[in-house]
């Protein structure tokens, strides 16, 4: 059973390894390279031109690997699998467009931002509703309209309630993400932790599912996640795309994800921690993703409110940056920062599972 998540890793990474150079060729052939704001730390001035759009390789090579592995262990597709794809790869295709608008047509802003918030709504509602459907033989829906912590927790909020909640943790994450990516490597490496700790998540909830707790020690401490064994597939597939997009993404890096990757994969995080019952964990497992959207939410408030600003540039990389830091040591700190919140988060979900025993 679980041969199929090592698989999605392997081939997931092995795909980025060796496509990335290939769509990085095709790229600076048509000469799709990435906008820099003048405004910046004068170092990043280098990078303009460099090839963008990189979301491409790992968003392609997470979907043939997920596939992949079915085809490989005879395996079967789930709805939660499907469905966390799908909102991938709906919010990419919106990154997509606009990347492609503000490189290939040359308009700086992209796709106009009613536009832009109509797409992200459009793919964020029909995975919402969407994720209210397909009940299992035990009544279990890939989403839950309960609160969720380490499990569903409280009162039902209802499917309107519901759509709304889950909007706007998909647009949180994918602007978190959105926000990280100013960093050779920085979002990319992060989401990696982050995958890694949905991919542990996703197996331990299957070997401690609700629909074997006749073989439990203690059936009270079951969780019930309709594709618990998926989500850990999906998840380590986008952990090896990742990983492998890692190699060519960071410093200096040879290409960028753009708003096509960042987009993704905020709306991969999301789509897991709604799936797998841990949607208030995803704040700690994804802290940097939270803590750099937090420093810009502080940067214009204080500005608009004083007319002060908290950091000398927002997001928070950048005020480092601007402190003398060099890129590499805010990125390799940051990711230190991002593994303490995985660990932290991962020592809070079995420390609730084991309470509950």
């Amino acid at each position: 059973m679980m041969n199929q998540i090592l698989f999605a890793g392997v081939i997931g990474l092995f795909l980025t390894l060796v496509g990335t150079p290939l769509l990085i060729k095709l790229l600076a052939r048509k000469g799709y390279g990435q906008y820099i704001r003048d405004d910046g730390p004068r170092e990043h001035h280098s990078k303009r031109g460099t090839p963008t759009m990189g979301g491409i390789a790992f968003i392609l090579a997470t979907i043939i690997a997920y596939f992949a592995s079915k085809v490989i262990t005879g395996k079967p597709i789930t709805f939660s699998g499907l469905l966390v794809l799908g909102l991938m790869a709906g919010m990419g295709l919106v990154g997509f467009l606009d990347d492609y608008i503000k490189i290939v047509k040359r308009r700086s802003l992209g796709l106009r931002a009613k536009a832009k918030m109509a797409g992200q709504l459009i793919v964020g509602i029909a995975f919402a509703v969407l994720a209210l459907q397909f009940a299992d033989n035990r009544g279990n829906t890939p989403a839950s309209t309960k609160l969720s912590f380490i499990t569903d927790f409280g009162w039902t909020i209802g499917p309107v309630l519901f759509v709304v909640w889950a909007l706007f943790m998909i647009l949180a994450m994918s602007n978190g993400v959105n926000l990280t990516d100013g960093l050779d490597g920085l979002a990319t490496g992060a989401s990696v932790m982050v995958f890694g700790a949905y991919t542990f998540i996703g197996v331990w909830q299957f070997q401690e599912s609700c629909a074997n707790a006749a073989t439990l020690t203690n059936p009270a401490a079951c969780f019930e996640v309709r594709d618990p064994l998926d989500l850990a597939v999906v998840a380590s597939a986008l952990m090896g795309a990742c990983f492998g997009f890692l190699w060519w993404n960071t410093s200096p890096a040879k290409i960028f994800m753009g708003d096509t990757g960042s987009l993704a994969l905020g709306g991969a995080l999301a789509g897991l921690a709604i799936c797998s019952r841990t949607e208030l964990l995803l704040a700690l497992l994804g802290g940097l993703f939270v803590l750099i959207t937090m420093s810009v939410v502080i940067q214009v408030g204080s500005f608009r409110l004083t007319g002060k600003r908290v950091f000398r540039m927002a997001p928070l990389q950048h005020h480092f940056e601007l402190k003398g830091w060099s890129e590499v040591l805010v990125v390799v700190r940051f990711w230190i920062i991002q593994g303490m919140c995985v660990i932290v988060g991962l020592g809070i979900f079995y420390a609730g599972w084991a309470a509950e025993k």
